[in-house]
Formats: structure tokens, C-alpha cells, sequence
């Protein structure tokens, strides 16, 4: 089926709710966060909105995700969340914690990564319990995180320029981005979205560039044309690309081959 092109809005009902992250439901609707709004919105590919608020004040919700058990998982301030296609919510705490990212693992739990002064990434099975792992390096930063091919869960650091590996027993490796022209230091690469490329390797935001690292821990990176604008989120396509938002002021939609 070609694209024909066509682009359509939806206005959220409520004004500065600032929609976030969003995945499709199990109901064949799309599901999405909130941050402001403190709600899970919900939309048909007609176009009909609907919002459930979170029973707790002042979340924030971030990341959502299609949960194994048919429900979507969303991270809060504090915790992790879960709305059933009805629009029941639970919440599960974790006190002091920010989450950011979330996804299911290839062994049906849902992973997370945390915010400053945590462990760093979190395992939470569909009946609410919970193990944190701590990054070996110290990072304060674990931002994205993704499914891999290699049925492992691969995150990025933001605050020391890496990109690690953890497996679903808990054991973290680390890869550091090598130096550019761009990016002197890996310290400086701030890594961000991360996804797993139709290539079966990793793609994810470093700066000004996109970066490409194998599952035996090969970089490459890959400079944007437009030097005023960066990557923000990326995503594999079904044409087999990778495709990325580009922030700054020349707002741009990227794409690339692996």
C-alpha cells in the first residue's frame, strides 16, 4: 500500500496536557501519555479521543507500552502504572523513583529505566513485582530502552555517553561511544532514543548524529546534513529503514538505510 500523503490532527480535549509517548492497544486504539494532563489518553484511528485520569495527583506520566497481558503499562513519577483497554487503572510504587522508558522483554516482563539517584533499570512482572539493577558505571541516567534480537534489553546512558546491555538474569555490559569530529569525547554524545533496527542491530540519538552499534558492540556513527538540528526520537520503518524526528529550528523528519 503506497502512502498517499494525507495528514491529519486530533486535538486533545483538554489544552496542555502535553501528550508524550504513545503505543497501540490490543484494541486496535492508540495509547498515550499525558504528562500535564496526568491522564492516559486514548484514540481510534477515527479520531475519537477518550482520557482516564491516573488516581494519583501529579504523576507525570512518561513511557507507554503494550503490555503481554493486553493491558498498557505506563512509567509515572514514583512508579509504574497499568490501564486496562476499559480504562482501569493500577498503579505500583516506587518510592523516590523517576521512570522514564518502558518496554516488554523477550521474557514477558516489562523493563524500565530510572532517573536520577536510582539503580538505573527496573524489571516489574504483570502481577507487580519488582527487581532494580544498578548500572556498573554509576550512570544517573538511564534514559531509553528497547527489545533486542539478541533477547536481550539494550538502554542508553545520557550522562556518560554509553549504550549497555543488560540480560533478562540481570547482567549489565557497557559500550562506549567512540569520539568524533562532532563529539570529541563520548562523555558528550548524550545518548537518548534507542531502538532495535530491522538489521537486527541498534539504532539510537547521539547528539547531532545517529548512531548504529552491533550486538558484538561495533559502533558506527552517522552525522545529520542539517548541522542546526539533532535526532530526538527513532524508530524502525516497515520500508526496512530507520526513521528519526529531528529537533531545532528546522524541524525535519529523517531516514535512513542501514
Amino acid at each position: 500500500m503506497t502512502p498517499s500523503g494525507a495528514f491529519t490532527e486530533y486535538t486533545v480535549p483538554a489544552s496542555g496536557t502535553d501528550p508524550d509517548d504513545i503505543a497501540a492497544g490490543s484494541d486496535g486504539a492508540l495509547w498515550f501519555t499525558e504528562t500535564n494532563g496526568n491522564k492516559i489518553g486514548r484514540i481510534t484511528t477515527a479520531g475519537k479521543i477518550s482520557e482516564y485520569p491516573i488516581p494519583t495527583a501529579n504523576r507525570q506520566p512518561q513511557g507507554i507500552t503494550a503490555g503481554p497481558d493486553g493491558a498498557l503499562w505506563f512509567t509515572e513519577f514514583g512508579g509504574i502504572g497499568r490501564i486496562t483497554t476499559s480504562g482501569k487503572v493500577t498503579e505500583y510504587q516506587l518510592p523516590g523513583t523517576i521512570v522514564w522508558a518502558i518496554t516488554v522483554g523477550p521474557d514477558g516482563a516489562l523493563w524500565f529505566t530510572e532517573g536520577t539517584g536510582e539503580k538505573g533499570i527496573g524489571r516489574m512482572t504483570t502481577s507487580g513485582a519488582v527487581t532494580q539493577y544498578a548500572i556498573p558505571s554509576g550512570s544517573l541516567q538511564a534514559l531509553s530502552i528497547t527489545a533486542g534480537r539478541d533477547r536481550a534489553l539494550w538502554f542508553t546512558e545520557s550522562d556518560n555517553g554509553k549504550i549497555g546491555r543488560i540480560t533478562t538474569s540481570g547482567a549489565v555490559t557497557e559500550y562506549t561511544i567512540p569520539p568524533t569530529k562532532s563529539v570529541p569525547a563520548g562523555l558528550n554524545a548524550g545518548p537518548g532514543s534507542i531502538t532495535s533496527g530491522p538489521d537486527g542491530t541498534l539504532w539510537f540519538k547521539a547528539t547531532t548524529m545517529v548512531g548504529r552499534l552491533t550486538t558484538a558492540g561495533a559502533f558506527m556513527l552517522f552525522t545529520i546534513s542539517t548541522p542546526t538540528t539533532g535526532p530526538e526520537g527513532i524508530t524502525s520503518g516497515p520500508d526496512g529503514a530507520v526513521w528519526f524526528t529531528e529537533d531545532g529550528d528546522k524541524s525535519k523528519i529523517g531516514r535512513i538505510s542501514p
